[in-house]
């Protein structure tokens, strides 16, 4: 294991999706075992959310339950994203029926999903995995609304209309303004209070 530790692009290049799989088990069960990813033949560790990166969860949760009451946020539900190398993703959250993932097991099939929710986190890889990885993932897997709460930016970025590769709509809203959440979402969140949650 110290060969590998030394040389971790050996790991990602030898990683299956069987392997990555059982790792992503073995970690789920330990308290402090760390949130593991799968994307672009990638093993990804997700950081550790904070309660301010909860806050936004918890806003977007009330909104859309207000608005859409048949749907529900679905936080941290493994999905099965994107053709290449089997993808597996756990987003922050998912806008879906209440009972979408109901007997799914730990990564569910994307149909049922209508938004990705992702806030970013403040560590070394949000870069490479929210705003380049997630967005070509999710795609790939045909989920229609990908939202990315940006807090590095104090933006929300909304991608809309997948072609199986990417997103070919892409808005980009300051923290303090309202948008809109293309169909199938139908909704428009005013963003003023997370200017609140950032720290």
């Amino acid at each position: 294991m110290t060969a590998l530790a030394e040389r971790p692009h050996m790991l990602q290049q030898q990683m299956s999706l069987d392997l990555f799989e059982e790792l992503a088990r073995i970690a789920m069960h330990h308290d402090d075992g760390p949130r593991l990813e799968f994307i672009d033949g990638r093993l990804g560790v997700k950081a550790m959310a904070n309660g301010d990166h909860g806050r936004f969860i918890q806003w977007l949760t009330r909104l859309c339950l207000q608005a859409r009451p048949e749907l529900w946020v679905h936080p941290e539900q493994g999905l099965c994203v994107g053709a290449y190398r089997g993808g597996r993703a756990r987003p922050d959250g998912m806008l879906a029926p209440s009972d979408a993932f109901v007997g799914a097991g730990e990564w569910a099939d994307p149909d049922p999903v209508l938004m990705t929710v992702e806030v970013t986190s403040y560590d070394s890889d949000a870069d490479r995995r929210d705003r380049r990885g997630k967005p070509r993932a999710y795609a790939e897997a045909g989920i229609p609304v990908y939202l990315l709460i940006d807090r590095d930016s104090c933006e929300v970025k909304v991608f809309s209309q997948p072609d199986g590769v990417r997103y070919e709509q892409v808005q980009i809203i300051p923290f303090g303004k309202e948008v809109h959440l293309p169909d199938p979402v139908n909704l428009t969140l005013d963003t003023e209070p997370l200017k609140n949650w950032v720290s």
